[in-house]
């Protein structure tokens, strides 16, 4: 019997979640069930089983895939060590990314809701967005070793308030499709300034 290519896995892999991404943005993440997915997927049972034991698993392989993409990006503008506004300036451009067709975010404002019910997708959010914060965190550090900020700058404390800025903006992107960019920005900068 011939080896399965690891590009079949990969691809295989990735129909799953390009069909579980369509059922949890068309039926929402509480009523699409292991069948929905499956149907949409067009594979079978044992096929879909073979990678994902559960709903559960699906979900935490789509928040580890958004989740990368996005810590890599945070990454990115930490390493450019730009001033904290500028970095925001990038962040929120993250965010307008994701938030537009194709975006995540849908999917990410119904994993946060059923994060407060579910104790298994609690711990898939704990652990992605503790993740997305460290990397925040960088840029805090890097304020601070710049001047930017006060040496005795309580990081952590700055870090939240900081982190705070970003799903706050994509929270009101996707619940009132308003501020925009500008005018979330100007906002920002604003509480910089005083």
């Amino acid at each position: 019997m011939p080896r399965v290519s690891e590009d079949h896995l990969t691809a295989r892999r990735e129909q799953i979640l390009v069909a579980a991404r369509a059922c949890f943005l068309r039926k929402g993440l509480h009523h699409t069930s292991m069948q929905d997915l499956i149907k949409e997927a067009g594979l079978s049972v044992g096929a879909v089983y073979r990678y994902f034991k559960s709903k559960d698993e699906i979900i935490a392989a789509i928040a580890q895939g958004v989740v990368g993409g996005i810590r890599a990006r945070i990454d990115a503008i930490a390493d450019r060590r730009l001033p904290l506004f500028e970095s925001m300036e990038l962040l929120v451009d993250v965010i307008d990314e994701q938030a537009g067709p194709g975006g995540f975010l849908p999917i990410a404002l119904q994993v946060w809701g059923e994060s407060t019910i579910d104790p298994g997708i609690r711990k898939i959010v704990f652990a992605r967005y503790d993740d997305l914060r460290a990397g925040v965190q960088v840029i805090v550090e890097h304020a601070v070793e710049s001047g930017e900020l006060p040496a005795d700058t309580d990081v952590v404390a700055t870090t939240a308030a900081y982190y705070s800025l970003i799903p706050g903006y994509a929270l009101q992107r996707m619940l009132l499709g308003t501020p925009d960019k500008e005018t979330y920005l100007r906002g920002i900068r604003t509480l910089y300034n005083r």
